[in-house]
């Protein structure tokens, strides 16, 4: 896994964290990379850069502030094939998603799939497909939930063929106080 310094990934945060907000709001299409949120916090440590990042912006149209917790990472072996890992709360605060955007050119019907400390957890599909990528998401069930808070990495997997899968590392340490530092 090549995790980088979150001063390099404000650009790619920002357009991330703003994509989320995009589908949140039901939006057509993703928003501009050209508004970003201000990091609020960072966790955990993978090799002294922080994992997990807490952005709060108020979107347009919003209300109120909106938070999300980030990584972004990319393949050991393929720099061109990265993933923004995103974890927020509804804006009605009744239920927390797990949100993966995908590069374009993913194949779609194999969906995500995900490992935990070598666990196969299972697959999400993928809903929709913006000019930045391709967006999987899950309800953050309480067993999963658990799963990621307590486990020391994440595996998820992509596919550029049916038989291709691309393994893409997401280090979990810091997961469980992000989560706890979103409002």
């Amino acid at each position: 896994m090549r995790v980088q310094s979150i001063r390099t990934l404000v650009p790619a945060i920002a357009t991330a964290l703003m994509l989320t907000w995009a589908l949140m709001l039901a939006a057509t299409a993703p928003a501009s990379a050209q508004q970003g949120g201000t990091v609020r916090s960072t966790h955990g440590d993978c090799g002294q850069i922080p994992c997990w990042s807490v952005i709060c912006d108020t979107p347009p149209g919003a209300s109120s502030e909106q938070c999300a917790m980030i990584q972004v990472v990319e393949a050991d072996d393929r720099p061109e094939v990265g993933l923004s890992v995103i974890v927020l709360r509804t804006a009605d605060n009744k239920a927390e998603i797990l949100r993966v955007i995908a590069p374009l050119g993913v194949l779609l019907p194999n969906g995500l799939g995900l490992y935990v400390d070598g666990k196969d957890i299972g697959r999400a599909y993928f809903v929709r497909c913006f000019l930045d990528g391709c967006v999987a998401e899950v309800i953050l069930e309480q067993q999963l939930l658990d799963t990621l808070r307590s486990g020391e990495s994440a595996t998820f997997i992509v596919f550029q063929t049916p038989e291709e899968g691309i393994g893409i590392e997401v280090a979990l340490d810091g997961f469980q106080e992000g989560f706890n530092a979103l409002p």
